[in-house]
């Protein structure tokens, strides 16, 4: 269970940071046998100023595929993720054949592989090797893929890596989450790469059997949310602060009902608000308990 939660973490993060620079799409679907990719990102202007992101702003300087991974990318679900980009390239291809024009290189979308590790074998089975001029860690295939892998944790702890080295495991990530800490108050992703963070600590501690290290980062976050909330309190924005802890339960129910029913259907959102209007220790366990007829019969009136 925490895999599905993770991976939505993964996309809403991702989704969140790119949405002021571009179309985002969470799910993207491309032909053949149904696939979908996890963010698409096509950027609003090119030569955007996406400086405050770093690595990440940098690979989101042109028309993008992001395929994040938990837990290290097998060769099979990297070779999945190539078949995602050559069939959207085909889609590409045949919509300009059709409206008679062509599709020039610069315009072919790009494939990041976010991988927390990458071993020497799967990285020289598909011929990766490191980027000119770029950091350690992202390793570029053949020239015609338009494709790289970024092994996480080969990333230099530098501020340019943070907001990738956040999807990373174990240490790297606590790193990471110390250094976003620690960025001023004012910085224009901090809040919400918090809230986010705090959101995926939530979904963590009602999953069933959580690992030791999904453990450690509850204990990570939880102190984190309670000296927000201190803090929130002290300068005066306690209606604000409230309002957020209300999105955080309503994101947590949304998330409970997709990994429980694969989607949320016109029945499922109606139940949503009469379960908010319940303390989270009442209706996360009834969320977890329940079908989806008891849940609908008791909460759709």
């Amino acid at each position: 269970m925490t895999r599905f939660i993770y991976d939505q973490f993964s996309k809403d993060y991702l989704e969140e940071l790119l949405k002021p620079y571009g179309a985002v799409q969470a799910a993207k679907r491309v032909a053949g046998e149904v696939r979908e990719i996890d963010v698409f990102f096509a950027p609003l202007q090119q030569n955007a100023d996406l400086q405050p992101l770093g690595l990440l702003g940098k690979l989101a300087s042109t028309c993008a595929l992001f395929e994040p991974f938990r837990n290290p990318a097998s060769q099979d679900e990297i070779c999945d993720c190539l078949l995602k980009l050559l069939e959207l390239r085909g889609e590409l291809h045949r919509e300009a054949k059709r409206n008679k024009t062509s599709v020039p290189d610069s315009a072919l979308p790009k494939l990041w592989i976010l991988t927390p590790t990458a071993s020497a074998t799967i990285l020289s089975g598909f011929g990766a090797s490191r980027g000119v001029d770029w950091v350690s860690g992202v390793h570029f295939l053949a020239e015609n893929l338009r494709t790289a892998i970024i092994a996480i944790h080969q990333l230099p702890p530098t501020p340019e890596t943070m907001w990738l080295r956040i999807l990373g495991r174990g240490k790297v990530q606590s790193q990471a989450i110390d250094e976003l800490v620690a960025l001023p108050s004012n910085h224009p992703f901090r809040s919400l790469a918090l809230e986010l963070l705090y959101n995926l600590e939530k979904n963590l501690v009602v999953a069933q059997n959580p690992e030791p290290e999904d453990r450690e980062l509850i204990m990570r976050l939880a102190p984190l949310y309670q000296q927000d909330r201190e803090l929130a309190k002290q300068e005066g924005i306690q209606q604000g602060q409230q309002q957020g802890i209300k999105q955080g339960e309503r994101l947590v129910v949304e998330n409970l009902l997709r990994v429980r029913f694969g989607s949320l259907d016109d029945q499922l959102q109606a139940i949503i608000e009469p379960l908010l209007a319940l303390p989270p220790e009442e209706f996360t366990p009834l969320l977890m308990q329940l079908s989806r007829e008891e849940l609908i019969a008791r909460f759709a009136r």
